[in-house]
């Protein structure tokens, strides 16, 4: 299962470093959870994120929304992966955490460490068995997140 969500991780990271946004829904279920928060946040258990959504709808939404509506420098990322921690927990599901670094290229060449931190993810199959994400929620570990953050983590 390490393999599995190593590549899943690998493969999804791939997906945004290329801009190939249109794609980013396709590795969650239908009825996903993504959201972005901070450690201060994610530690006192607050549920308010920086980005929420609970579908994979919201998501197709919010991309269709960045081609189409908002207004930002063109940028792109480079995310570096840690090895996913993979753990079952009591009901059975399979949960990862897996830390990140994130590196913003502007449309100028300028290079700047984006954010830091970890995906906590609860993982599922769907119908055709394919290995999805059922809930990822993104924890940066500053609270000082740049307003342009447009781009999925």
């Amino acid at each position: 299962m390490l393999s599995e969500i190593a590549n899943f991780q690998a493969a999804y990271a791939r997906c945004l470093d290329d801009q190939r946004l249109e794609a980013w829904p396709d590795f969650f279920l239908a009825d996903a959870v993504y959201r972005v928060t901070t450690a201060d946040n994610h530690r006192r258990g607050l549920q308010a994120g920086l980005i929420w959504a609970n579908s994979q709808a919201m998501l197709r939404d919010r991309i269709s929304a960045l081609r189409e509506a908002n207004i930002y420098e063109r940028h792109a990322y480079r995310h570096i992966l840690g090895l996913p921690l993979v753990e079952q927990d009591a009901a059975g599901a399979t949960r990862a955490e897996t830390p990140f670094i994130v590196a913003r290229i502007m449309r100028d060449g300028t290079t700047d460490l984006f954010a830091t931190g970890r995906y906590l993810d609860v993982f599922a199959r769907d119908d055709a068995g394919a290995l999805k994400l059922r809930e990822r929620v993104v924890v940066c570990d500053s609270s000082r997140i740049d307003t342009l953050l447009a781009i999925p983590l």
